[in-house]
């Protein structure tokens, strides 16, 4: 690891101005240390935001749930007002990595990212979520552009994601046996105007899934659905029509949990 300059603000405006230079936002860590211990990264100031207090509240307002971006996994998993608004998120939340990874691992951190393979991001396109930042915010269909590609600027900070309160929601994974990431990840969420489906892991990032949106709108079988493989990721941990297939097995767990 090269060496580096660690800032430790108490506010936005001082994690702002100490983002100059090559410089890197310090959440989780579980991407950045990894990379920087590899000196596949470097950075001349991390700054860590782990003592800006509200970066990790969580309130309802209105129709909305909001979450901090410094909300451990854990945390939103074991709290009573995601319980209560969105179970199907603190169940989300519950089944990310290990024990470790979710008490170390934040929302912010992690959508930052936007790993093809997260959780989070299925969650927050389904739940028709809106990414707010320390310059304004970002509908989740404008924020999420490809593999760990998002609409944050250099400097931009994630402050939290407001999560619309659905009639009901749940996410259903088929997780690879060793880092818990999804090879399929499917999040439905109900509301009164329609279904919202998002689909994770099978793709190059976070996708609307409209077929099965419109199936389940009309109440059509879910049997047999499964995603068109031409465009899906194909590795050594799974091909593109295994993904297709996955994706349809998870789409009908979610739904069978609403």
């Amino acid at each position: 690891m090269q060496p580096f300059s660690l800032v430790r603000p108490n506010s936005l405006s001082e994690a702002g101005s100490a983002f100059r230079g090559d410089a890197a936002y310090l959440a989780g860590g579980h991407t950045l240390i990894p990379a920087m211990k590899s000196r596949l990264r470097s950075v001349e100031t991390l700054v860590d935001l782990s003592r800006i207090p509200e970066l990790s509240d969580i309130a309802v307002e209105g129709d909305r749930l909001s979450v901090g971006a410094m909300a451990r996994h854990a945390r939103v998993a074991a709290s009573p007002v995601v319980h209560e608004a969105i179970p199907g998120l603190a169940a989300l939340a519950g089944g990310i990595g290990d024990p470790q990874v979710r008490n170390r691992g934040t929302l912010g951190g992690s959508i930052a990212n936007n790993d093809p393979a997260a959780d989070y991001p299925a969650a927050v396109l389904a739940l028709d979520g809106v990414v707010e930042t320390n310059r304004g915010s970002h509908a989740a269909e404008d924020y999420f552009q490809g593999m760990f590609a998002t609409a944050l600027a250099d400097g931009e900070i994630v402050t939290a994601v407001r999560f619309r309160i659905p009639q009901a929601s749940a996410y259903a994974k088929h997780p690879h046996p060793a880092s818990r990431y999804a090879l399929a990840g499917v999040y439905v969420a109900c509301f009164a105007e329609g279904h919202r489906v998002a689909v994770t892991g099978a793709t190059t990032g976070v996708v609307r899934w409209p077929a099965a949106e419109a199936a389940l709108d009309s109440g059509a079988a879910l049997e047999g659905l499964a995603l068109a493989s031409d465009d899906l990721a194909s590795d050594i941990h799974a091909s593109a029509e295994f993904r297709a297939h996955l994706a349809g097995v998870m789409l009908r767990k979610a739904a069978a949990s609403l």
